[in-house]
């Protein structure tokens, strides 16, 4: 994963302001390193291991009495669960449908919380990246999708993916911001001065 530097923040700020001048959105950018730590998933998956390979070896070969293979059991269990705690293997046991799952409910929760959904007009947008999922997501309130489906994001949503997963968040944060300030400048343009929430991007702990 990269975080994005002091330099390239600023130049995410720079953007979202340089698209509120021209429209009455306001945006508001959230990057998490993780959506999750899925700590259950390494567990689950030594858990059913370390029950079933023992037994169904022990079951053709009768190597071992109750007692060999109960501590057989115990050892390959801590010692799954130790090993799919390494990053590179625990990413690969989650399911994708599973990562998107909780970065598509961390990018909702980071709605709410931003107060994205109280904006004057109902204008508030929030364009969300979870990095260790390759997960983009863009969330707008009424105002926004009155006058613009939501099927024109996806386009935008995913070549910022792309760009995250060549680790270039920084890049498609300005793309994507400038991309939508285009049509949003077209459908909801600027009818006066305002700054209701905070350009600087939020990074999540």
């Amino acid at each position: 994963m990269a975080l994005l530097n002091q330099q390239e923040q600023a130049q995410v700020t720079e953007a979202i302001a340089n698209v509120e001048r021209i429209t009455d959105a306001e945006l508001v950018t959230v990057l998490a390193p993780q959506a999750d730590d899925y700590t259950y998933i390494p567990l689950l998956w030594a858990s059913v291991l370390a029950l079933l390979l023992p037994g169904a070896v022990n079951y053709f070969g009768q190597w071992a009495d109750i007692h060999q293979l109960i501590l057989s059991q115990w050892g390959g269990f801590i010692a799954l669960a130790i090993l799919f705690r390494i990053p590179q293997i625990q990413t690969r046991l989650i399911p994708r449908a599973v990562r998107h799952w909780r970065a598509s409910n961390l990018a909702r929760r980071q709605f709410l919380e931003q107060n994205l959904h109280h904006t004057k007009g109902e204008t508030g947008m929030l364009i969300f990246v979870s990095e260790a999922e390759r997960y983009v997501e863009i969330l707008v309130d009424r105002g926004i999708s009155a006058k613009i489906p939501d099927v024109f994001w996806e386009t935008i949503v995913n070549r910022f993916t792309a760009r995250v997963a060549k680790n270039e968040t920084a890049q498609g944060f300005i793309e994507c911001i400038a991309s939508c300030g285009e049509e949003l400048q077209r459908q909801i343009p600027a009818s006066g001065e305002k700054n209701e929430l905070p350009n600087h991007l939020i990074i999540l702990d």
